[in-house]
């Protein structure tokens, strides 16, 4: 299988239970994730040798992370030491029409406060076939827009391939400056996770009002603006509730698009993570050169099975998650 690398922050997350308030919580529980790091994880799941480079505390917490991504079998090596903090997010997980929440405490974290990098560049690209980083990480600081350039055009001059999830926060940075950033970011990507919002607000692309739930248009219109991205993928996702959500995939390439069967997800476990799911599927598809149908339809399939456990990470093998994608009715497997 391929040799993939991925750069983020990962984080501690504290999670209410479904009937509780951050505010009125006495106990949460304890997770770790984080954009990259998901992908990370799902891609080694899926027998990919992954990379995962990030800074964490030398405490038991970075420890913790440290045993985390190796528990599901991502390579440690690049996750340095440094720093006197790890960065933690709330959830509040909704339930019904009351929608989940979160709330960050991230400022000043080890992995913020990087205003170099202090990897070798050798030594984080040897052997690389993919680089993934996400809009999360150019938000975080002026540093790390600044960074996150640099580790692309890194990766550019070594030949290997650029993956970008927009991901775009509104907690982290408005819209104009994300604007600003995307733009420097976007001519080095090969990969790019966005959709309708990202064309239409981060873009500057005129929204269509009809055919709202074929993207076509948006693809078209962002490869015109960046014609070095090969492919874009996006979900389409209806929600019902908290707990009931529709979700159907989409990939595009050389003006054509897939997508993946409509799934009814119901109900929800967790939906944090459910995106990263979907990107590592969409890269699993793209690195063993599956056809395009193949792979939105693999890369729903892993979403939507995210969906149902608890924790920020895929936990399903290409087996399980193959299965799933071709059953045509639910049945206990004996």
């Amino acid at each position: 299988m391929s040799r993939v690398l991925t750069l983020g922050e990962i984080m501690l997350r504290l999670s209410t239970s479904k009937d509780s308030r951050i505010s009125e919580s006495k106990q949460f529980q304890v997770h770790y994730g984080g954009g990259e790091a998901n992908v990370a994880i799902g891609l080694a799941n899926f027998n990919h040798s992954v990379s995962f480079a990030s800074r964490v505390p030398n405490n038991s917490l970075g420890l913790a992370v440290n045993r985390h991504l190796q528990h599901f079998g991502v390579l440690t090596h690049l996750l340095l030491l440094g720093g006197n903090r790890l960065g933690s997010y709330y959830l509040e997980n909704g339930v019904g029409e009351r929608a989940s929440s979160v709330i960050y405490d991230r400022t000043s974290s080890s992995f913020a406060e990087m205003n170099v990098l202090e990897w070798s560049m050798d030594d984080l690209f040897e052997g690389v076939e993919l680089f993934h980083v996400s809009g999360i990480t150019p938000a975080i600081s002026d540093s790390w827009a600044m960074m996150t350039l640099q580790l692309m055009k890194e990766a550019k001059k070594r030949k290997v391939k650029i993956s970008f999830d927009i991901n775009y926060r509104a907690k982290l940075w408005k819209y104009s400056k994300a604007k600003k950033v995307l733009s420097t970011l976007l001519p080095w990507v090969n990969y790019c996770s966005a959709g309708k919002l990202d064309a239409v607000h981060l873009l500057g692309i005129e929204e269509q009002s009809k055919d709202q739930d074929d993207p076509t248009y948006y693809y078209e219109q962002m490869n015109k603006i960046y014609p070095n991205i090969e492919v874009f993928y996006s979900t389409l996702r209806e929600i019902k509730s908290a707990s009931e959500h529709t979700l159907i995939g989409t990939i595009w390439n050389n003006n054509m698009l897939y997508t993946s069967r409509k799934h009814f997800i119901s109900p929800i476990v967790d939906r944090v993570g459910g995106g990263d799911a979907f990107s590592a599927g969409i890269l699993h598809g793209l690195l063993t050169k599956q056809n395009f149908d193949y792979t939105v339809s693999f890369a729903t399939a892993a979403s939507a099975l995210k969906h149902t456990i608890y924790g920020d990470c895929n936990q399903f093998s290409i087996e399980e998650i193959e299965e799933f994608m071709n059953r045509k009715e639910q049945r206990i497997l004996r």
